[in-house]
Formats: C-alpha cells, sequence, structure tokens
C-alpha cells in the first residue's frame, strides 16, 4: 500500500508542474530547453559509456561474487580495517563518476555489506579521483588539490564509521541472519576466475568514460577566435564556459554555438587527451578479453543470470537518473552562477553550508567540477566554499540522491545525505580559516596560467557626495580628469568605473591587493 501512495503522488506532482507551469515565461522556455540539453547529453556522452556498463559489472558482482565473499570482506563483522581500507581507497582505482559507482554500490549492498563500508565505497569511488585531483591542483591551487584529497579519504572513512555506528542494531540484525544462513555451498569457480572478468570490466569502464577535459581553442566561421572548455556537446550545438573575454560575454560565462557557427576546434594536447582518443581501442581491448573469459569459464545458465541482474539494476536505476539529470537541468537555469556567487563570497558558515548543499543537489559529470569551480572563484566564491561544494559535489546529486533513496531506504538515505552536508560545511569553514587568503585561483588556467582579477560581485553605484576618506586624483585611460575626489579607502571597496562626475561605481572586494588590481584593470590609477 505503501508504494501505491509513492506512486500516486508522484503523479500528482507530475500533474500539478504540468497544470501550473506557466510556459509563456522566456526563463521557464529557456529552462525546459536545457534541461533537454543537460538530458540529450547524458544520452550522448554517459549512458553508453558510463552507466551501461556499471550495470553489467553490478549484474556480474550480484551473480558470480558469493554472498559469504562479501560478507567476509564487507560485512558488519568484517575486519574494520581491511573493510574500510579496501572502501575509502577504491576511487583511486576506478577513477569513475558517481553515477557508475552507484550499481556496484547497489551490488555489494544487495549481498549484505555493511552499512558502513558500502557508504564509505559509495562516497570514495567518485571523491577520491586522482585525476580530478591533480586537475584541481593544477587549475584551482595545489592547496585545494591537497586538502580535497586528504579530505576524500577522511569524510570516506568518517562517514562509514558514523553510518555503521547510528544503525548498529539493524547491522546486528543483518550480521545475526547472516550466521543462521545454511552453510553455502562450495563455489562452482575459484575466486581467480570470478575476480579477473570483474577488473577487465571496471577497467573497460574505466577506459570507456575516459574523460576528456575539453580545453579547446574555438575558430568560428565569422572568424572569431577564443579559448574555452567544452561544457556539454548535444546533436546541434556545443556548450563552452570561456576563459577569455569574447563580445559582450566575459571569461567565465557560458555560451552556446550551433555547430555549424564553428570552423574548428583545436584540443590541447596532454597524456590525457591522447589516451581519450584512443579508449574505445583499449576498452575494446578489455571487452574482448572479458568476453574470452566469459566464454571459457561460464556456462549458459550463469551468463542468462547475469544479464537478468543486469536488466533488474537498469530498470530501477535508469529511470531514476534520467529524471534526476533532467530536474537538474531545468533549475540550472533558474540559479545562473553570477548569483550563486554572490552566496559563496565569505567564509561564514551560511556561505560554506550554501556551497555544500549546491554540491550536494547539483549535476557534476566527471571533472566538469572544476572548471565550474574556477569561473565561481572569478567571480568572487571563497576557498572554504570551494573545498565545501569539492567535497560534497563529486560524490552527490539529485540524480544519485534519487537512487541512493531507493537502495538504501529513506532513513539511511537522509543521515547520509546529512552527514556529507555537514561534514563539507565544517571542512570548508576550516580550510578557508587556515588557507582562505584571496578567492582568485591561484591555480593556472585549464589553457594558461590565471592572472589574478579582483572578484566580481554585486555593483552599487553612489554619488561622490558620500565617498569620504583621502583625497587623490583620477585618471582614466592616462588622461587626467579635471577634478579630484575623495575616495574611501575602506577595505570593502574599490573603484571600478567612472560614470560621470556625480557618481563612480564601486564594487565589494576582499582586501587591498585586488583594490589596486581592479583600478589597474578598468583604467584607473590612483
Amino acid at each position: 500500500m505503501n508504494r501505491e501512495w509513492k506512486i500516486f503522488g508522484a503523479l500528482v506532482a507530475i500533474f500539478v508542474v504540468a497544470y501550473t507551469l506557466p510556459l509563456g515565461n522566456p526563463k521557464i522556455q529557456e529552462a525546459i530547453q536545457e534541461a533537454f540539453r543537460l538530458l540529450q547529453w547524458y544520452a550522448r556522452n554517459h549512458t553508453l559509456a558510463c552507466v551501461v556498463p556499471a550495470l553489467f559489472i553490478a549484474g556480474a558482482i550480484i551473480t558470480f561474487l558469493s554472498q559469504s565473499t562479501v560478507m567476509r570482506y564487507l560485512g558488519p563483522k568484517s575486519n574494520p580495517v581491511i573493510a574500510y581500507a579496501v572502501a575509502s581507497v577504491s576511487g583511486c582505482i576506478l577513477a569513475v563518476c558517481s553515477c557508475s559507482v552507484l550499481p556496484m554500490f547497489a551490488g555489494i549492498f544487495k549481498l549484505g555489506a555493511g552499512i558502513g563500508p558500502a557508504t564509505s565505497f559509495l562516497y570514495s569511488g567518485p571523491a577520491i579521483n586522482i585525476l580530478a585531483i591533480f586537475l584541481s591542483a593544477r587549475v584551482l591551487g595545489f592547496p585545494i588539490g591537497m586538502g580535497r584529497a586528504v579530505g576524500a579519504i577522511i569524510f570516506a572513512v568518517v562517514i562509514g564509521l558514523i553510518m555503521a555506528l547510528v544503525f548498529r542494531k539493524s547491522e546486528r540484525a543483518k550480521a545475526k541472519a547472516a550466521l543462521q544462513m545454511p552453510e553455502p555451498e562450495k563455489a562452482s569457480r575459484s575466486i581467480v576466475k570470478t575476480a579477473l572478468p570483474i577488473t577487465f570490466m571496471i577497467l573497460f569502464l574505466v577506459f570507456s568514460d575516459w574523460y576528456n577535459p575539453g580545453n579547446v581553442v574555438v575558430t568560428t566561421t565569422d572568424g572569431r577566435e577564443f579559448k574555452a572548455v567544452v561544457i556539454n556537446e548535444t546533436k546541434d550545438a556545443i556548450r563552452f564556459q570561456l576563459e577569455q573575454d569574447i563580445d559582450s560575454s566575459k571569461s567565465g560565462d557560458k555560451i552556446t554555438l550551433p555547430k555549424i557557427g564553428i570552423a574548428a576546434m583545436k584540443e590541447r594536447q596532454t597524456w590525457v587527451m591522447t589516451i581519450y582518443h584512443v579508449r574505445w581501442y583499449l576498452a575494446g581491448m578489455m571487452g574482448l578479453i572479458v568476453i574470452l573469459m566469459t566464454w571459457r569459464w561460464s556456462n549458459r545458465d550463469e551468463v542468462n543470470q547475469w544479464m537478468h541482474n543486469t536488466w533488474d539494476f537498469a530498470k530501477l536505476l535508469v529511470p531514476l537518473l534520467y529524471g534526476g539529470v533532467f530536474i537538474v537541468g531545468f533549475v540550472s537555469v533558474l540559479l545562473p552562477e553570477k548569483e550563486v556567487a554572490q552566496w559563496v563570497g565569505d567564509n561564514s558558515i551560511m556561505s560554506n553550508f550554501a556551497a555544500s548543499i549546491i554540491g550536494a543537489f547539483w549535476y557534476f559529470a566527471t571533472l566538469t567540477e572544476i572548471p565550474i569551480t574556477h569561473a565561481l572563484m572569478k567571480l568572487g566564491m571563497h576557498k572554504g566554499p570551494v573545498m565545501a561544494l569539492l567535497l560534497a559535489g563529486p560524490a552527490l546529486s539529485l540524480p544519485n540522491l534519487i537512487v541512493i533513496w531507493k537502495i538504501m531506504g529513506s532513513l539511511r538515505a537522509i543521515v547520509f545525505i546529512i552527514l556529507v552536508i555537514i561534514m563539507s560545511t565544517f571542512a570548508g569553514m576550516l580550510f578557508g580559516t587556515f588557507w582562505g587568503g584571496t578567492s582568485s585561483p591561484e591555480g593556472g588556467s585549464f589553457m594558461e596560467e590565471a592572472k589574478p582579477k579582483a572578484p566580481q560581485k554585486q555593483e552599487e553605484v553612489i554619488p561622490l557626495s558620500m565617498l569620504h576618506g583621502h583625497s587623490v586624483p583620477l585618471e582614466m585611460a592616462n588622461k587626467p580628469l579635471p577634478l579630484t575626489v575623495n575616495i574611501g579607502l575602506s577595505p570593502h571597496y574599490a573603484v571600478a568605473n567612472f560614470f560621470s562626475i556625480q557618481q563612480i561605481l564601486v564594487k565589494p572586494i576582499i582586501n587591498r591587493r585586488s583594490h589596486y588590481e581592479e583600478v589597474s584593470n578598468t583604467g584607473y590609477r590612483m
């Protein structure tokens, strides 16, 4: 009956949205288009390369791994040192996104893995990604990269331990039930014949889902050229995040160009891109090895059971993932980055909490959190909230939360989500206190070394009569203006532009250094 009420509630929610959605609102129209764009990108670039291989791995785990083996190493009564060590560093091996980890998590959890080691694996799988950590250090600064690595490993262990503590009664019941089960039959295959196919399936997933950082120099058909990062690609268009100003768009802004308007895209050549261009050859080799092992070591009944389990996971997970991606695409238009940056401009508990919430509910494909965070930092995001977002974001997203809720149950899912958000909030505050500094990225951009810029916060126009402080002459484009004005040298404001003799434009900034940079960058000298 409870299931029927859930179905009824979902149908009512869909009806209310369809009945009341103001389709004539341009913002809503744009949000709907963006939702379908993100869904198409997910279908074209993520489903076959990431979700489908992960579903086959989950099916193989259920089919070929014995419950006794999982209980021995990851169960409630397993050696905690071994269990949490394996779970917390799994991301170093997997290097995949959270969507890929979910089916594998579902597999080991269904076989009886303890809630502690299982949730450690669930968090660490996408969070402890070696490539993401190195790229974070290069683009966002070494302290952020190192903080992300250390924080993710600690989080994985601590979250697992707390989950095991909170649900210790149900874990004891699970362990007791396992002891009362009849002695399992002797395995028909050796552990080697079980582990090797799953290992090569994971390698297939690693290569098929190998990430393209998207660093390109774009040449349009009308002769413009600019540096950007590819955010997503649909059938007819490509969405970029700019790395330099172009026309009325600023560095960090996102633009969408039709493919027919793009003359060429030159990629930055790195070892990552070298592997990316041969990824399907490498994945194909891994796939052939898996097929050969399956042919030699598995019988028809085992293969049929494997396909049946894979299909069960697909029916459970894929609709939830697609629905979550669609919702994230819709909401993303209603919460543009410039507005988000205003909420996370300092190291207060509310700023870090906001960054943790955004990270927990937003959808970041593998490594895309780095250019997005880089843009937010240019808009004034403090390094404390940056760390909070990076610790909460890769491991969680709205699509994942929906699936986790379905797999673990509502209470376990709520506790897991709260733990990630609260721990990310306080970790961000701690990081911002000791390594906060300015909010400008310390590392290079994806294409070149980043130049320090003053954070761009909400602008405020005030009359000259309200300014006070030291009398200083203003110069514009090296031409002295025929006046000297009293400019307030408060560390919270900097002169950014000159509108008229009566008004100037001021912006909140972080420190004096940014004050002089902003004045210099806009043609004013003091």
